[in-house]
């Protein structure tokens, strides 16, 4: 099995990041509302995006929110924060951080405690997700929220059947970071949202050859054609048509204010 460094998967794919990530034009809005909607986020919140990438939801985020605190967007990739703009536009602010930065206080924030922070689908990159989601609760403010989106333990994606069963073997179980938030003296819970996915067979298939999931940076590039070929033969429909199903693995800060929490 074939193993890339992470930073640099993302720093090769940081140009095209985003033409791989934006499925269709409801898609990034759809997630960026079920976010804000699962945080409750106001404009008076201070809040943090860990392992934002290119900024694809906090910009939105930012755009329909209007916040009076730019939003945080948090990365180790400078290749990806630079894809947010020189200057970034109003409402956002790069840091190049990684989440581990930010929990251990290696990293210094414009904002001393955050209301509300997410990670979108980087918690399976953590080395030590306990310990890692233990230091950002510590900075929330009273009442905070810490929301970690993710992949489920098992998806329906059409990828090729050594891509499903190592994403089997690699994917952290959502419950499982549901008792790490516990464990951090968050209050917790699990839901879970769904959209329907629509994307052109030919589309998908150079997304998988350009590795849009850091996943098939495990794969060598005979592999990835190898794999695309099953694929190929699998789903000879034009049109592929999958759901996109995301665990919400909740945390909320017991020591709330006004007796709230």
């Amino acid at each position: 099995m074939e193993r890339r460094d992470v930073r640099g998967h993302y720093e090769e794919l940081a140009a095209e990041y985003d033409e791989h990530w934006v499925y269709g034009p409801d898609y990034v809005p759809w997630m960026s509302a079920r976010i804000t909607e699962a945080l409750r986020l106001t404009a008076t919140d201070r809040t943090a995006d860990i392992g934002c990438g290119t900024g694809l939801f906090a910009r939105e985020i930012a755009r329909t929110l209007r916040p009076g605190h730019p939003v945080l967007c948090v990365d180790p990739s400078e290749g990806m924060l630079r894809q947010i703009g020189v200057p970034p536009p109003p409402g956002l602010t790069p840091i190049v951080a990684s989440a581990e930065d930010i929990s251990e206080r290696r990293t210094e924030l414009p904002y001393e405690q955050l209301d509300a922070m997410w990670l979108k689908e980087s918690v399976h990159h953590l080395a030590e997700p306990g310990p890692t989601l233990q230091g950002l609760a510590e900075r929330l403010a009273p009442g905070g929220r810490l929301l970690v989106v993710m992949l489920p333990a098992t998806i329906r994606y059409p990828l090729f059947g050594a891509a499903l069963a190592r994403f089997e073997e690699l994917q952290p179980d959502p419950a499982d970071i549901v008792k790490h938030l516990t464990a951090a003296g968050l209050d917790a819970d699990l839901s879970y949202v769904e959209h329907e996915l629509r994307i052109d067979r030919e589309t998908y298939f150079g997304m998988v050859r350009a590795r849009y999931m850091s996943l098939l940076s495990t794969f060598s590039d005979s592999e990835i054609e190898d794999g695309i070929e099953e694929m190929r033969a699998a789903h000879p429909e034009p049109v592929l048509v999958f759901p996109d199903r995301f665990a919400f693995a909740l945390g909320t800060s017991g020591r709330g204010q006004d007796g709230v929490g």
